[in-house]
């Protein structure tokens, strides 16, 4: 180091000098930022060279507090106060006496560069310039800036007024005393900052927009009908949205932009845009803002779906399937359990099967306690509870099955186990039972093939805990017989599960677009992008995830999750699929996650 110089007063930044802030461009962002600034004492200068913007901008802001006073958040005279701050103009120059400029127009960079440029000259030295963008360089708007010490990202996420996290956004140029000042600012907000370095797409929509884009790949291919894959990601791993609907949310055209922009850097064949989501754009198919989108809807704006050309047939299934009335359940753990639970408490006659009649009992005494829990709770009755365990017969062997109309296999993920189980059930089961896997990440036409009935075998992905989650993915192979496949439809119907349809591949639907998001959550970690706690915070927070990434990896178990990733990475061949080595090392040194007390986190013993 050496001797200290004088310090310059361009670059000493008070966090409490921000009280007056420019917005410039008022869209829905800007406005919504505009809204959250005003409501928390700031004066805010809203500039938009559309008029309209502006009388829309004010509109909404009106609207916003009148809302506010309704539920008694806000009293009258705050309302006055705030609207009072909230002043809007059509040139820039109205931004010469803020203390921050939040830019928030198009993700266009020549555009913001403009609007950077023509600030330069108009702003006061100490002035922070503030950019909103999530995929273009921040650096590059810096470097292009008279004041590129002065210059950082603020993004936050839609609708601002609701979303709890803003990422600041620091260059290499930018003064670590401008960077303090905004993240004061998004606390005085009521927001969770978190500091981010530069790079397209930051923290949540760096994994965001990844599996986004899977998604629409996923669509593309046909793999799965638009809803199933939406229903799948909603209930299977219980996020807010689908990922289709949310691309008509955010817009394709700007999802599209933003993944060009991720893919320019990293290179990553799974950031390069789907190509339906160029047929889209150029199409002027941009989502919810054009009306139409992956979806169809009521008019420009609404975010009521409307019936189009693809929606499912309403009327059931095409196809009569089976009766079932008995079936039989071959496990003994926590999904073999749970699967008979949901199968009894639906009427049906159980039989638990495992490899000795006491481990078969342990099961049904797990369920006992299950049931329980459920009548304690108010969600079952003793009367229910008592049918429920009346209907399930523990067996000690698979012998037991011979009269049942459905098998349901949850056994250990091993293939070879589950082959040598589907020879039994071939010579077990009676001609016409169905016979089905619920494997998570194993190619179900290999139990197929070993039995003499392939057309009778069919997945039935439950998800776990079994009793509570809703989804089950039916996976059809290339053998499996259409009544086969209206067989379990029906049966998930009578069960109240949720069934979409997928074909024979690995990871389904929910793993294959789930696995590689976590896997890219611990390349960010891996490379020293951003912390465990910042990444879990951004996708709660950003997202709605209700888990982070780690907390789920650790949930799930490290060991489990390396292995679905080394199953994707083989099935695609993506170089982007291949598990993330930290990842490895970790299960290499036996922490697996909650189960071994250590995982990415460490966790109290039990």
């Amino acid at each position: 180091m050496g001797p200290q110089s004088t310090p310059d007063p361009s670059t000493d930044i008070s966090p409490l000098s921000l009280s007056t802030v420019a917005v410039v461009g008022l869209g829905t962002m800007g406005t919504g930022i505009a809204e959250v600034l005003t409501r928390a004492g700031r004066e805010v200068i809203g500039i938009d060279t559309d008029e309209a913007a502006a009388r829309n901008a004010v509109a909404a802001l009106e609207a916003a507090t009148a809302r506010a006073v309704q539920r008694e958040r806000i009293t009258e005279r705050e309302r006055a106060d705030a609207l009072a701050r909230f002043r809007t103009f059509s040139d820039l120059q109205a931004a010469a006496d803020a203390d921050l400029v939040i830019e928030v127009v198009p993700e266009n960079y020549e555009l913001k560069r403009q609007v950077f440029a023509e600030l330069d000259t108009i702003v006061r030295p100490d002035t922070i310039l503030a950019t909103g963008t999530n995929a273009l360089s921040v650096t590059r708007l810096a470097a292009d800036s008279q004041r590129p010490e002065r210059v950082l990202g603020v993004h936050f996420f839609n609708p601002a007024p609701a979303m709890k996290l803003v990422e600041v956004v620091s260059s290499v140029l930018t003064a670590p005393t401008a960077v303090a000042a905004v993240t004061q600012l998004a606390r005085d907000l009521g927001k969770d900052p978190i500091a981010v370095g530069d790079r397209p797409g930051f923290v949540a929509d760096g994994l965001l927009f990844g599996y986004l884009n899977q998604a629409a790949a996923m669509y593309e291919s046909k793999y799965a009908t638009r809803e199933d894959i939406d229903a799948a990601m909603r209930l299977g791993c219980g996020l807010p949205m689908g990922p289709l609907a949310l691309l008509d949310l955010i817009g394709v055209d700007t999802a599209r932009t933003v993944l060009e922009a991720m893919y320019a850097e990293s290179h990553d064949r799974l950031h390069a845009p789907a190509p339906i989501l160029g047929q889209l754009a150029e199409a002027g198919l941009t989502g919810r803002k054009a009306g139409r989108g992956f979806y169809t809807y009521e008019a420009p704006g609404s975010a009521t779906v409307v019936p189009d050309a693809e929606s499912p047939a309403t009327g059931g299934d095409q196809g009569s399937g089976r009766t079932v009335r008995s079936v039989g359940v071959a496990g003994s753990g926590t999904m073999a359990s749970g699967i008979a639970e949901v199968f009894a408490k639906a009427g049906f006659e159980v039989v638990l099967a495992a490899r000795s009649l006491e481990k078969a009992e342990k099961a049904k005494a797990r369920i006992t306690k299950s049931l329980g829990r459920s009548v304690d709770k108010g969600r079952l009755t003793a009367e229910a509870r008592d049918a429920a365990l009346a209907a399930i017969t523990p067996a000690g062997s698979l012998d037991a099955f011979a009269n049942v109309d459905l098998a349901v296999e949850a056994v250990a993920e091993d293939l070879e186990i589950k082959q040598q189980l589907f020879a039994t059930l071939d010579k077990v089961c009676k001609p016409g039972a169905v016979l089905a896997t619920t494997t998570s990440s194993l190619p179900v036409v290999a139990c197929a093939r070993a039995t003499s009935r392939p057309q009778d075998v069919i997945g039935m992905h439950f998800f776990n805990p079994a009793p509570a989650m809703k989804l089950v993915e039916i996976v059809r192979t290339v053998l499996t017989a259409d009544d086969v496949h209206a067989t379990v439809r029906a049966v998930c119907t009578k069960v109240r599960k949720h069934p979409v349809d997928c074909g024979d591949r690995a990871g389904f639907i929910v793993n294959a677009l789930l696995f590689p998001y976590l896997n890219n959550a611990i390349k960010m970690v891996q490379e020293h992008y951003a912390t465990l706690d910042d990444i879990d915070a951004a996708m709660k927070l950003g997202g709605g995830y209700p888990m982070g990434p780690f907390e789920l990896l650790d949930v799930v178990g490290l060991d489990v999750s390396l292995a679905i990733e080394k199953v994707l990475h083989a099935e695609f061949r993506d170089p982007g699929l291949a598990p993330a080595p930290l990842l490895e090392h970790l299960v290499a040194a036996g922490c697996l996650g909650r189960k071994t007390g250590r995982g990415f986190r460490e966790y109290a013993k039990r």
